[in-house]
């Protein structure tokens, strides 16, 4: 059987592709907040309009549904990394 080895990356370059990637996820919340302000505004021209039919009204409450989905996802991300950040940052002043 022939060895596999595992190729592991220096804590330098992990650290500039973890900074990349959390600039990426900013970006990503940035852009789902924007969206969930413009898609909240659209449903409650629809709901306050009353002339359109209650497909359009459930189809701009699912797109508010996709923005908080999303949004929940990259906020998740973010406590999970700050926590973890965190637990390495006491570790090291014990």
């Amino acid at each position: 059987m022939a060895e596999t080895r595992i190729h592991q990356i220096d804590k330098k370059t992990w650290n500039k592709w973890s900074f990349y990637i959390n600039i990426i996820i900013f970006i990503i919340i940035a852009l789902v907040i924007y969206l969930l302000i413009i898609d909240s505004y659209n449903a409650g021209k629809i709901a306050s309009a009353q002339v359109y039919g209650a497909d359009q009204l459930s189809q701009a409450w699912l797109t508010i549904g996709r923005d908080i989905a999303f949004l929940a996802i990259c906020l998740t991300y973010v406590f999970f990394i700050l926590y973890r950040y965190q637990r390495l940052i006491i570790r090291r002043s014990w």
